[in-house]
């Protein structure tokens, strides 16, 4: 697995073995940013403001394919010793420390955030409902800024993450997954 684009572009980063940690595919990130970069809601101007958060992290990929393209700071937030180790290795190997926070815990219950994030990857385990949970979490914490653009990558599914399908900016299917962009209304 490997950072697609930016000062990174290229670096290899490692990957916990077994089954626990799924990274986000490198294609399924390529069209997270290019939608990111390209979009009229969006853009390369606010992608290189934006402070991360990269809930449910393992690897890492997605916050710091946007540290490679220009992000500020980054949070990630990984509850499994195995990824958070390795988490780590990959945000040592892009020299990164100085612009990262990572927090061993559960992305369903953090401790209060130090900032708020503009920004916010979420990638969680498969067929566990975790998004909406997740981000009542991350709101009542305090880490949700306002209009916070939000992006969950989950199985295909039915289900309605929002709950208010208005606030749904881009859905897209990409092989057995889906990601879907709204902007928090916090």
């Amino acid at each position: 697995m490997k950072i697609i684009a930016g000062r990174f572009r290229g670096r290899t980063l490692r990957a916990p073995t077994g089954q626990n940690t799924r990274p986000t595919s490198q294609r399924t990130r390529q069209i997270i940013f290019d939608h990111l970069m390209h979009a009229p809601w969006y853009g390369r101007e606010a992608l290189e403001r934006a402070c991360i958060l990269d809930g449910f992290a393992g690897t890492g990929a997605l916050g710091l394919e946007a540290l490679s393209r220009g992000a500020k700071f980054a949070s990630f937030i990984e509850k499994s010793r195995q990824a958070a180790t390795i988490l780590h290795d990959n945000v040592r190997a892009c020299r990164v420390e100085d612009q990262t926070q990572i927090l061993r815990c559960d992305t369903t219950n953090p401790p209060p955030a130090r900032m708020k994030h503009n920004l916010v990857f979420l990638d969680p385990p498969y067929h566990k409902a975790l998004v909406p949970q997740a981000l009542r979490a991350l709101s009542q914490k305090g880490w949700l800024a306002e209009k916070a653009l939000i992006i969950a990558e989950t199985e295909h599914q039915t289900e309605d993450l929002l709950h208010e399908p208005e606030k749904l900016i881009l859905k897209r299917q990409i092989g057995i997954a889906e990601v879907r962009f709204w902007f928090h209304q916090g």
